[in-house]
């Protein structure tokens, strides 16, 4: 695709315009992200940067395509040279953090100080940050109770699946896709149906399945078992321990195979409840239609509320992005004296 300024700003370019504007004029900072579904995120971080001085305008790299993805806002249609002060790339990491610089576009997010990573998997996974779900629930149904205790089963839930994950990032790093692909990963961790009476029970299922493959792995690899035990310890640097493994596992897998499969039957009955309640305490039946009304008209369907959920921001993942994006201004703001 055309790389020329009709289509794609460089940092230069815009350094060169703000000269062009009066001076007491805000400097102009374009963040570049992978889809329209990610600039609600990433706006809602970089304004908490915006004062007198700067604001950001977040974007798309192309006005020519509707290609999303990485590789789009980082190979495609957008040099990484031409980032800068007035021009920066905000992406999901997906697992190259965890590479560490095991492949080209891995080596490119991790090096450039102008690409902003989210260091877990993607937007998904912010949004299904385990302490934010009950609020969740009560934005969709308006019932204020507790039925599951959702940091509990995420936390457990990530155990299981942490010795299975290392293996899967560790198969990539080795630039192997093929001998444990991420689907077959995701096919061992996601959650069947889920009975609230006994929802660990479910994880009891996916338990068996992954010690099995777990099994089925250091048999076929025993010789890959302590480098996988040593990734372990690695990781644990770049924040990965067994008891958060959730942030960095496909995000819409997480999102769809697991924090919905949860999400969908506890807000069935915070709603059952809601309208039991309405019933009792209607003195008539006009009423009771009245009320119910209201309160069906009132509620919000709790996929589209956790897509919009944002009780992420103190998640140690949002605080790490947040210092990035300080460390960025301040770097810049030394340079200009």
């Amino acid at each position: 695709m055309s790389t020329s300024l009709k289509h794609n700003l460089t940092s230069a370019y815009l350094d060169a315009a703000r000269k062009l504007s009066p001076k007491r004029a805000r400097r102009r900072i374009v963040a570049y992200v992978e889809s329209y579904d990610d600039i609600a995120f990433w706006r809602t971080l970089l304004s908490e940067f915006e004062n007198e001085e700067r604001y950001f305008q977040v974007m798309l790299p192309s006005v020519t395509s509707l290609a999303k993805g990485k590789k789009m806002v980082l190979m495609n249609t957008l040099n990484t040279s031409e980032l800068g002060r007035s021009l920066i790339a905000c992406v999901d990491s997906d697992y190259d953090f965890l590479l560490q610089g095991a492949t080209k576009v891995s080596h490119k997010i991790n090096k450039n100080p102008y690409i902003f990573q989210t260091y877990g998997y993607a937007i998904e996974n912010f949004h299904c940050f385990a302490d934010s779900l009950h609020e969740v629930c009560v934005q969709a149904t308006l019932n204020d109770r507790h039925i599951l205790d959702f940091p509990a089963f995420l936390k457990r839930y990530s155990q299981i699946a942490y010795p299975l994950f290392l293996w899967n990032v560790w198969f990539y790093r080795q630039h192997d896709t093929h001998t444990f692909p991420m689907y077959d990963f995701n096919a061992c961790v996601r959650l069947q149906e889920i009975n609230l009476r006994h929802p660990y029970r479910s994880l009891d299922e996916m338990q068996k399945t992954v010690s099995a493959k777990l099994s089925e792995l250091q048999a076929r690899f025993p010789r890959y078992i302590d480098r996988v035990e040593q990734l372990g310890t690695e990781l644990e640097r770049l924040g990965l321990t067994p008891d958060n493994t959730y942030l960095y596992i496909q995000g819409h897998h997480i999102m769809d195979c697991v924090v919905l499969k949860i999400l969908i039957p506890v807000c069935t009955v915070l709603r059952r409840e809601r309208e039991q309640e309405i019933k009792r305490l209607a003195e008539h039946n006009e009423q009771f239609r009245n009320e119910l009304t209201g309160y069906e008209n009132s509620q919000v369907n709790v996929s589209v509320m956790l897509k919009k959920n944002s009780g992420y921001k103190n998640l140690y993942l949002y605080q790490w992005l947040k210092e990035d994006i300080m460390e960025f201004l301040e770097r810049e703001e030394q340079s200009r004296r």
